[in-house]
């Protein structure tokens, strides 16, 4: 007996198969436009001719705390150049530079515990912190510096005396942080840090941290006076003020760069676009610097020089609980830093942090991560996707493969509730209470994710230059401990920019803004307390005297270091 397809089997047949046809061609369509758009040119087309024949000295693209900071340098070596700066906004610091938009830290490696990570043979890597330390007090004498010359204003409306603590719990972390505090004070930059597990003498140091908290659970706390709360935003607003002083100084707010195409000359057309009339107008200028926080990249692979071809980046977005009210805000005078939760990644690091912003008291914590594939905080959400090409899709691939652990924390974040962000801030403000906080938005980072020759392709933590070989292009890519460290990143790009005048000319300018330029203060108790002391009476910050005999083998700070008292009457508790 044979069987037979039904009728209504029969005219599926053809149903099917032109569905399946239709399926394939729309793959076939998708790939075809994958292709095109990953194979699709990075560089800027040559745009209109330039409305000046004679090219600007420096272009900065950005109006954050590194653009201005470098104008700023230059301006001082040579106050004849003519300096523009294009920003998006219609004021300067909106982005990661707003005192809102970051933690307002004074990064100097005090209190980060991933700075400091452990070896596998139980002792601790200090290289990282003391590093960072000696770059935040070049920072220290920058800005001691523009105080003098009256670019900066009075140093409490930017920067604050501030403690920094590092806070653990369990037996691991409390070893782990006793060892970590033997190691730093062996170094002059950390002479002064205190070590404590007793509950009273860590509730003098930081009440809201310790009130409320069960008397049975092991704790311990480093203390370190010399920390700092730095407004970074009103720092790039006062130095801004003070460029446009000088009438070769240009600031243009409202203008997005569109296009940068580089000249037969080494000489570089940049397309800006008012946003304002939408209009485009192309300007020469003869050196060109990226500094616009996460658009950096879109704007150096724009620029379509060979050493863009190595770089992606991974957004992450922050946010942040604050506290207005004086029940934390009156009691709570220092940053406390936490450790990371296992398998966390380092932007994850917890802290509760004292802030001046807006000439008030306010305390933070967190952060908590924003997944968003935004490059800015007012950027757009096709800022991911527009930085895919053929040269970086296969490492950005490999990266998240390779970092699931981040995948997952980010994924996790995005569904945290308030009750859970509640829970994980009694960890470290026990008595705090749902309606004390609101929850706030900060600034977006772009990690950077970079084809390292050894290694192969790798996600970055911190700050990147990138220079072309002509030294005609810069751009500065990355995060934190960013602009804590701005004028000491500035002095790099500087170096790498213009070598021949950092070696002569501009050699002697340097150091009277930077006395330590070309040395460590880390290597001698005696230039630490010299340098130190300048920028303390400068800036109105406490200080430390460090013995001149300190070689290298810990010792202890006791319980009151020597503290020169600063002229701040509410720090004199210090």
């Amino acid at each position: 007996m044979t069987s037979s397809s039904s009728p209504a089997a029969t005219s599926r047949r053809p149903l099917f198969k032109k569905i399946l046809f239709a399926f394939a061609i729309a793959l076939l369509l998708l790939a075809i436009a994958a292709t095109a758009f990953l194979f699709r040119p990075m560089a800027s087309p040559v745009g209109k001719a330039a409305v000046n024949d004679k090219p600007v000295d420096v272009l900065v693209i950005g109006g954050g705390i590194m653009g201005v900071t470098l104008a700023t340098y230059l301006q001082e070596m040579e106050p004849d150049w003519r300096i523009d700066i294009y920003e998006r906004m219609d004021k300067v610091a909106q982005e990661s530079s707003n005192g809102w938009n970051n933690a307002g830290t004074g990064h100097s490696g005090f209190a980060e515990l991933n700075y400091t990570p452990e070896n596998a043979d139980g002792t601790i890597a200090t290289e990282k912190a003391v590093d960072i330390a000696e770059q935040f007090e070049i920072s220290r004498q920058f800005w001691s510096h523009e105080v003098k010359q009256g670019r900066l204003s009075r140093p409490s409306d930017f920067i604050n005396p501030t403690p920094h603590m590092s806070f653990v719990w369990g037996d691991d972390n409390i070893s782990y942080l006793h060892k970590r505090r033997d190691a730093l004070v062996k170094n002059p930059l950390f002479y002064g840090m205190q070590y404590s597990q007793d509950s009273s003498q860590i509730r003098r140091w930081a009440p809201l941290v310790m009130e409320g908290r069960d008397p049975k659970q092991k704790v311990a706390a480093t203390f370190m006076p010399l920390g700092t709360d730095v407004n970074f935003g009103v720092i790039t607003t006062q130095l801004t003020n003070a460029l446009t002083r000088n009438p070769n100084f240009n600031l243009q707010l409202g203008y997005e760069v569109r296009g940068l195409h580089q000249n037969a000359d080494k000489t570089w057309n940049v397309t800006v676009h008012d946003l304002k009339k939408n209009s485009d107008t192309v300007v020469k200028a003869k050196f060109v610097f990226i500094g616009a926080g996460g658009a950096s990249l879109k704007l150096l692979q724009m620029s379509g020089i060979p050493e863009s071809k190595n770089y992606a980046g991974f957004p992450v977005g922050g946010q942040f609980l604050a506290f207005e009210g004086p029940a934390a805000t009156r009691r709570h005078n220092v940053k406390v830093y936490g450790k990371a939760e296992a398998g966390s990644p380092p932007m994850s690091v917890p802290h509760l942090d004292a802030r001046k912003l807006d000439g008030k008291s306010v305390t933070l914590f967190g952060p908590f991560a924003l997944q968003s594939t935004k490059f800015l905080k007012h950027g757009s959400s096709l800022d991911l996707f527009a930085s895919i090409y053929k040269n970086n899709v296969s490492g950005m691939m490999k990266v998240g493969a390779e970092n699931l652990d981040l995948v997952r924390y980010l994924a996790e974040q995005a569904t945290l509730t308030d009750a859970q962000r509640q829970a994980e801030l009694v960890k470290y403000y026990p008595n705090a209470k749902r309606g004390d906080w609101k929850l706030i938005t900060a600034g977006q980072r772009v990690q950077v994710i970079k084809r390292d020759p050894k290694k192969g392709t790798v996600l970055q933590f911190g700050t990147e230059i990138v220079t072309d070989k002509d030294a005609s292009i810069a751009a500065l890519l990355g995060a934190s401990p960013g602009a804590s460290t701005s004028p000491a990143i500035m002095l790099d790009v500087m170096r790498r920019a213009f070598p021949q005048q950092m070696a002569s000319s501009w050699k002697p300018k340097v150091a009277a803004m930077v006395p330590s330029y070309g040395q460590k203060l880390n290597a001698s108790p005696e230039l630490t307390n010299r340098i130190r002391r300048m920028t303390s009476q400068t800036l109105g910050l406490p200080y430390v005297e460090v013995p001149t005999t300190l070689t290298g083998v810990a010792r202890e700070a006791g319980p009151n270091p020597t503290i020169k008292r600063n002229l701040n009457q509410e720090q004199q508790a210090l």
